[in-house]
Order: C-alpha cells, then structure tokens, then sequence
C-alpha cells in the first residue's frame, strides 16, 4: 500500500527526506548535471563554424538542449544512487526536467512555424499551462483519477467507444502531429524546393502540395494513436462530400483554381495584371484568393475562380515590354510634319520611353472636328504606372504646339437649314 501512495505522489515521500542526508546527495547531482550540461553545449558550440553558431543563437537551441542533458544524467544518476538511498528528489525532478523539455521544444516548434502575432503568444501560453498543469496532476497523484472520470464519460461511434479522454487525447495527439508536419514542410521547403531550378509558381505549388499531404498524413497517424479507427472519418467524409455538393462548392472550386493557377503558370506573382477594372501587380496566389496590389497601395482580395473563369489580361507573361498609346487631335489645316515632330520631342530623351521599337506618330483618320493622331512608344516597366508618365508627356505637348502655333480644335457642327423660307412676323 505504501508502495501504491509514493507511486502517486511524488511529494510525500520527498517530505518524509527532507531531514535525511540522502537529500544532499541529490541536490549535489542535480547541480552537478547542470554543471555538466553547460559544459558539453560549450564544448559543441566550440565545434560550429561561425554560421551555425550563429543558426544556434538565433533558434534557441540552448533553451532546449540543457534540460535535455539535464536530464539525460539525472536519469543516469538516479539508476546509480539509487542503489545505495532513496531518490525521491530526482523522482520529482525527471517529469519537471521532461516538462520543460516539451515547452520549450513546442515554443521553438512554433516559432518556427507562425510569424510572432499575439496568438501565437496565446497558443504558447496554452501550451505552457497544460503541459504544466499536466505535471502537478502526475506529482500530487491526482492525474489518474482525473483520467479514469474522464474516461468514464463517452458514448458509442458505430462498433467503437469514445470518451472524452480519447478525444482529448486524439485532440493533444493531432496537435502534436501537425506541428511536427507543418515543421517538416516548412524544413522541405527552404531546404530543397527553395534550392530546385523552378521558378516561384512551381515551388510555390509544390510546398503547398507538400504542406497538405503532410498534414494528411499526420492526421491519419494520429487517430490510430490513441485507439480510434480512421474508417470513422468515412462518416465525416460522406457529411463533407455533401457539404461540397450543397454550399461548399464555391471554395472548393477556388482551391482547385488555385493549384491550377499555380500549374499552368497563366499568373505569375510579380505579373502586372488587369482584372475587370482592377491593375496592379500580383502580390500573393495563396489556395483560395490572389491579392492584387494596385499602383495607388491599395490590394484586391479576388476569389482564385474569378481568375480562372474571366478575361485576365497580363501584361507581363511573355514580355514585360508594354505599348502605350495617346491620342491627340489636331485642326484641319496643321502642318502635320510639325505636328509629328513636337509629338516625337515630347517622348525624346526620356528614361522610361524605349528606343527600341522606336516611337511612332500614326496617323489614325480624319474627325468631325478635326485629324487623329496618336503618339505610341513601349515601356520597360508597366509596374511603375503609366499616369504619371502620360501627364508628363502631355505637358511636355501642349507646351510644344503652343510654342509651335498648333490648334487642339474644339468640337465643330455645320447646321444647314432646308426651309429658307422667311419666318413669320410675330
């Protein structure tokens, strides 16, 4: 029976030793192992190049690593002193050494995975307390009779029992298995997609991919692992297949647009685009959204299916060169020569303005109030806007045709009276 109550609880027996000199010993080589566990991280860091110790700085790895070897010797030195005395401190001391090895181990995992936000601080702290809370139910003996009452709640799943300590668990577990999978994509993804001669659609696509069936697999491993059979998940499966065919079928066709956008290679991120009357540069072509980025800072959130099912005009896939075209009228009676020269120096000269294809003055046919023109040059950079570009060229001109005596002519109409017959008198 004594046996049964040190086994549950850790801190009676260590009660009783507090007056025995067994009690030094243990303080002795708990100190002793952390002596020696800074001095073999000191020694490793002393084996790194310059990179790697500064990897190690960056990550933390110490925070991890010292209550690991910590307790790694307190576990060898209680199988040795635990054959001449008692070893209730280093009993409590393992699952406190363990805990902390899980916080700190589930906070670099984190961090690794999610941007600094205050949710991951509140998914940290969530963490923190339960792994603890965990450890003081284990040390004050209470944490079996907390499972048995959970377990003893449940309700039967087809040939299956689950309890709220199996969903509990299966909750923990999946946790676990997916931040171990969302590290092992993020890993795949600098390490070997990053390093691959594709270009940013296709390594985009393929750590997606790699993200999704990762998390597949680890839902699949977790579920087994605390007793539930997946054939469960047809049940969920078949409510899902529903879902998608009655009001899910929207975001499921973004997803897949999606992938395809990232496939066929139609829009790329960095393409100048116009979407109806949206222009702006693709910023990000996430599962489900593109977001567009206009010249003006703004960003348009447009569903993946809209760019798929709709005209997208790209003016960047196959050459970032980009014609622009500005109309201008003159009066019947110019000199057009001149007018094709002060046209030609207003784009003469200019950064942004190609020489190759040289600009052109065309002249595009004969108006109700005057002749059409249009000035037409390329551009290197359509990211950089065209407003500003157009207000220049068309103050440089006006200033040209009124240095020059060119007339913009305003609208004319000839009205031509059939009756000529002399009006009444009033």
């Amino acid at each position: 029976m004594m046996n049964e109550q040190e086994a549950e609880n850790l801190l009676q027996p260590l009660l009783r030793d507090l007056t025995d000199f067994a009690l030094i010993a243990q303080v002795i080589l708990l100190l002793l192992t952390f002596a020696l566990g800074r001095l073999v991280l000191h020694l490793l860091r002393r084996q790194l190049s310059t990179e790697l110790q500064a990897k190690w700085r960056e990550h933390g790895t110490s925070r991890v690593a010292l209550p690991a070897l910590m307790l790694l010797f307190t576990l060898l030195g209680r199988s040795i002193l635990a054959h001449w005395q008692s070893v209730h401190l280093l009993n409590l001391a393992v699952p406190l050494l363990l805990s902390f090895v899980i916080v700190q181990a589930s906070f670099g995992l984190l961090r690794h995975i999610f941007r600094p936000s205050p949710a991951l601080h509140v998914i940290e702290r969530s963490v923190s307390w339960l792994v603890w809370g965990v450890v003081a139910l284990h040390i004050t003996g209470y944490l079996d009779g907390l499972i048995a009452a959970l377990d003893a709640i449940g309700f039967p799943l087809g040939k299956q029992r689950l309890s709220l300590y199996t969903i509990l668990l299966a909750l923990i577990s999946i946790a676990i298995t997916l931040m171990v999978a969302l590290w092992a994509a993020r890993l795949i993804e600098q390490r070997f997609i990053e390093a691959t001669p594709l270009n940013v659609n296709m390594k985009i696509a393929l750590a997606k991919l790699t993200r999704s069936l990762l998390l597949l697999v680890a839902v699949l491993i977790a579920l087994p692992l605390v007793g539930i059979d997946i054939t469960v998940l047809s049940v969920f499966g078949g409510a899902l297949g529903v879902g998608l065919g009655l009001g899910l079928q929207k975001i499921a066709s973004n997803y897949v647009s999606g992938f395809t956008l990232l496939l066929d290679q139609s829009i790329r991120i960095g393409d100048m685009v116009t979407v109806g009357d949206r222009f702006g540069q693709v910023q990000q072509i996430a599962t489900r959204y593109t977001v567009i980025r206009a010249l003006d800072g703004t960003e348009a959130i447009i569903p993946n299916e809209a760019l798929i099912t709709s005209t997208v005009i790209n003016h960047t896939l196959a050459n970032p060169n980009n014609r622009v075209a500005m109309p201008v009228q003159v009066a019947y009676g110019t000199d057009l020569e001149r007018a094709r020269a002060a046209l030609l120096g207003a784009v003469a000269g200019r950064e942004r303005v190609l020489p190759e294809p040289p600009p052109a003055v065309l002249l595009k046919g004969f108006g109700e109030s005057g002749i059409d023109l249009e000035l037409a040059f390329w551009i290197a950079d359509p990211e950089e806007g065209q407003l500003a570009l157009r207000s220049e060229i068309n103050w440089a001109i006006w200033q040209a045709f009124q240095r020059d005596g060119i007339e913009i002519p305003y609208p004319h109409r000839v009205v031509e009276i059939v009756n000529k017959q002399p009006l009444p008198p009033l």
